[in-house]
């Protein structure tokens, strides 16, 4: 694996996007993430001298100029970056769907990871090796019902990586998307909670209904998509870009 890497992870203070920053700083990289929650973001960098960070709130894009200036300051320029911020959203059909709530999603998922990329590319240009990794889901390759915001910007965010990969082969950076099903954790515990409540099923049963649709009956683990991710940014990867790499199980559709 390669190492020594300048490496920005979105949202990483928790959950997948700690998993992606922790494997790289094991790998030897230095990483720089940033997350909304300030208490997560100090747990984070306290435990690991590797990983420095910044809070930031991605659908804010003075707090994203921000997070780059620091990145890069902090840094010395940036090699790999990691797309990984990301809500939920909403459990509702559109026809009851909260414009508001909408807008939001379309601010963090999409409209957040095109300014940190926009931001970014300058530096990735400077690198020998730069790499794009971009967080899609199976939400974004099937129909997600009640959840339209997600599921827009999730195939949305597939369209980009698409784009970027074209846009920016030349300047030898691959972009890729990671595409992971249901992730063990919190998260998918509020969404199957969201979904149970949305239909007046109970949770065992929704639940068994998500792992259904799957070949592999357990949900990914997100130290699974870390290591996908370091895969992706070294050189065993180099001929792959504008790809979207599912790693949900074997997954038929989204629920």
């Amino acid at each position: 694996m390669n190492s020594g890497r300048r490496v920005v992870v979105t949202a990483g203070a928790a959950g997948i996007g700690l998993a992606m920053a922790r494997a790289f700083a094991a790998n030897g990289d230095r990483v720089h993430i940033c997350d909304i929650d300030e208490r997560a973001l100090g747990q984070a960098t306290g435990a690991d001298p590797r990983i420095t960070g910044t809070v930031c709130d991605v659908s804010d894009r003075p707090s994203v100029e921000a997070f780059v200036e620091a990145a890069v300051r902090t840094l010395g320029g940036i090699d790999v970056l990691v797309n990984n911020a990301g809500i939920a959203g909403p459990t509702s059909p559109v026809e009851e769907m909260d414009p508001d709530q909408w807008e939001a999603v379309l601010a963090v998922n999409l409209t957040g990871t095109f300014n940190v990329t926009r931001l970014s590319i300058p530096h990735l240009k400077k690198s020998d090796a730069g790499v794009v990794l971009v967080m899609t889901s199976v939400g974004g390759r099937y129909g997600y019902p009640n959840r339209s915001p997600y599921a827009t910007t999730k195939r949305g965010l597939i369209g980009l990586t698409e784009t970027l990969a074209v846009e920016l082969g030349d300047d030898g950076i691959r972009v890729n998307a990671i595409a992971p099903g249901a992730v063990a954790g919190e998260r998918i515990q509020r969404v199957l909670r969201g979904r149970a409540d949305t239909e007046g099923r109970n949770l065992a049963d929704v639940t068994a209904d998500a792992l259904s649709i799957q070949s592999l009956k357990h949900f990914t683990e997100s130290e699974d998509i870390a290591a996908l991710a370091l895969f992706l940014a070294s050189d065993s990867a180099k001929s792959i870009t504008g790809q979207t790499i599912p790693i949900d199980g074997g997954s038929k559709a989204a629920q």
